[in-house]
């Protein structure tokens, strides 16, 4: 009865251990409370090859002849070493691992004796049950690799699609002008246009760029904002201006209260943020159609919202617009598709929050929360003096 039960709580143990290493914990603690021995486990790896270091005792690894015999055991599916037909003159007994689709490897003991009659039947249900945890693991550590792979790979695919087609554009553009400035004689304003559609490829070049780098810098923890006293119409304003030939189909309407306080923003984050909702509202809405900046200031939150009057997004995508290089329609809009998930982090190196929602007229608006100070007298002056 007392096997019965300890075999009962191994096995309510290992139901609730997540992942090899907390299944390892668990049969290793079981172990050696039941049996006064201290197993080591001997795992695979993931290709059927058996590593010479136990995954939680890094310190421990067997000597050549012990490990070629751990491999015999994990190949043959039969024990070997001491106490057994096949002692091979090594202090370890060395047990595999059964499995009814993948074997997790062996265990190796030093026991003081040969294990016979009841208690080698308790120990074998024992590495039965913890086999079969170390199965169920593995069986999903192999099928979350699998996914990722295939993650990867489209993300790659994706990837590089989208680089060789935004690359492709400019680059023809300003090898067209190039060569019609170089071969051909022009006159003054064609010449001038030829130098402005080099001038404007080479500004989609560097946006390209620069989203690049934007995203690898989220994504290694390498953004801080450098917060400072800012007027939020100095922002608008240099964003509206750098937009102005994108913005010119659409009627741009820009809401900031005259109360509206100075805040502590980073200036070039927050100019990039702006930038890309925009752009984003200009690739969707349709032209004449309004798009509306709306900024103020309540509950210690900076509240900025861009709404447009586009198509808004299906509500099954709603949880995606902010992943890398999505993008509703592959066709209509250009870009990584990289501009909102930066957005994103440079919100939230602010400590704010940026959501989506689908308007009931349809369009989309994009709202920003910031928590900052609002500027007075006091903080304004202690400012000046840091």
């Amino acid at each position: 009865e007392q096997r019965t039960n300890a075999l009962f709580l191994l096995t309510k143990e290992l139901s609730k251990a997540s992942g090899i290493d907390e299944v390892l914990k668990v049969a290793i603690r079981e172990i050696n409370n039941h049996f006064q021995v201290d197993p080591f486990f001997i795992l695979q790896d993931g290709e059927n090859v058996l590593k010479n270091s136990g995954r939680l005792q890094k310190e421990k690894t067997l000597s050549p002849s012990e490990y070629h015999i751990a491999e015999w055991v994990f190949k043959n599916s039969q024990k070997a070493g001491a106490y057994t037909s096949n002692s091979m003159g090594i202090s370890y007994t060395i047990y595999p691992l059964p499995g009814t689709r993948i074997s997790p490897g062996v265990v190796a003991v030093k026991q003081d004796q040969e294990l016979t009659g009841d208690q080698k039947s308790y120990w074998d249900t024992f590495l039965v049950q913890i086999s079969n945890a170390l199965e169920r693991e593995f069986l999903g550590e192999m099928a979350q690799r699998v996914r990722f792979l295939d993650e990867s790979d489209r993300l790659y695919k994706t990837l590089f699609n989208s680089i060789s087609h935004e690359l492709r554009i400019p680059v023809a553009t300003i090898m067209g002008a190039s060569d019609t400035m170089l071969n051909t004689t022009n006159s003054d304003s064609m010449q001038s246009a030829l130098v402005n559609e080099i001038f404007t490829a080479s500004l989609r070049l560097n946006r390209l760029i620069e989203n690049l780098l934007n995203i690898s810098r989220i994504e290694s923890g390498h953004i801080s904002a450098r917060l400072d006293w800012y007027d939020v119409n100095d922002l608008v304003n240099k964003v509206a201006d750098d937009l102005k030939d994108e913005l010119k189909p659409f009627t741009l309407n820009v809401n900031v209260p005259e109360e509206m306080p100075l805040v502590k923003i980073d200036f070039g984050l927050m100019e990039q943020v702006l930038y890309n909702l925009l752009i984003n509202s200009t690739q969707y809405a349709p032209p004449a159609s309004e798009i509306i900046l709306s900024v103020g200031y309540t509950d210690g939150n900076m509240v900025i919202e861009v709404s447009d009057r586009g198509p808004g997004f299906p509500e099954s995508e709603l949880k995606n617009v902010f992943r890398k290089f999505f993008r509703i329609d592959e066709h209509k809009a250009g870009g990584l598709g990289l501009g909102l998930s930066i957005a994103k982090g440079f919100v939230e190196a602010h400590r704010g929050v940026i959501s989506i929602e689908n308007l009931e007229n349809g369009g989309a608006r994009f709202a920003i929360k910031i928590p900052t100070e609002m500027a007075d007298i006091k903080n304004l002056k202690e400012a000046d003096y840091e």
